[in-house]
């Protein structure tokens, strides 16, 4: 009986207790991109930011294209590539990557991209770096000395092909078979007969100016 008893009172208190908190995630980061990272083996999202696209192009005040994501990617690499950072988890996104504030030494390293002008604060999942972010904007520190589209507007374009909010997204981005990336405005011989695969690296672009930047030479007919 008595034994029952210890039993059924261990079974309560492992019931009652906390759930454990996931363990933070610790190792040497290493940069994909402004705002993807990975620490040891674990794919991390930085919490609460958002940064251009590699390859995301954007247009000086004075009208030159620049490829302002792949700056990005690597002023975010000369600053934290290499370092022993830690992790703390707050979600998993749709991709399996886990969501997460990052931190060399006592640095937040989203807190440090925003300030920089090297991402963007994530309003729509947190407002941690708002104010950081104003801050930025005020200084025209990094991308906002520049002109370019939201870094989810121009997923939404790549992944998708087409911006559905956005009909004059209409000049084709083709690879050809020796890997040359053409664009094909409309209007051109070849532009009807010309289709896009994403799945190939192809895509849609909404102006010539922006493919230019992306790294593609314009049809010759």
């Amino acid at each position: 009986m008595l034994t029952i008893c210890l039993r059924f009172a261990l079974c309560a208190l492992w019931l009652l207790a906390p759930p454990a908190q996931a363990a933070d995630i610790t190792g040497k980061l290493r940069v994909i991109d402004g705002d993807t990272v990975d620490v040891g083996r674990t794919r991390v999202r930085l919490y609460g930011i958002d940064a251009p696209e590699r390859g995301q192009p954007c247009t000086t005040l004075n009208g030159q294209n620049w490829a302002c994501g792949d700056w990005v990617t690597r002023q975010v690499q000369d600053l934290f590539d290499g370092q022993r950072v830690r992790c703390v988890a707050k979600d998993t996104d749709r991709y399996g990557r886990v969501v997460a504030k990052c931190y060399a030494g006592d640095a937040d390293i989203g807190a440090r991209l925003v300030q920089d002008g090297l991402a963007y604060a994530y309003r729509k999942y947190a407002m941690d770096y708002d104010l950081d972010e104003k801050a930025a904007l005020v200084a025209k520190r990094g991308i906002h000395g520049f002109t370019l589209q939201s870094p989810a507007r121009y997923r939404l374009t790549r992944i998708k092909g087409r911006d559905a909010q956005d009909p004059n997204c209409a000049i084709k981005g083709n690879i050809s078979a020796k890997g040359k990336r053409i664009y094909h405005m409309p209007g051109q011989k070849f532009y009807d007969r010309t289709g896009i695969q994403p799945a190939k690296g192809e895509r849609w672009f909404c102006s010539e100016a922006q493919a230019r930047a992306s790294g593609w030479r314009p049809a010759r007919r």
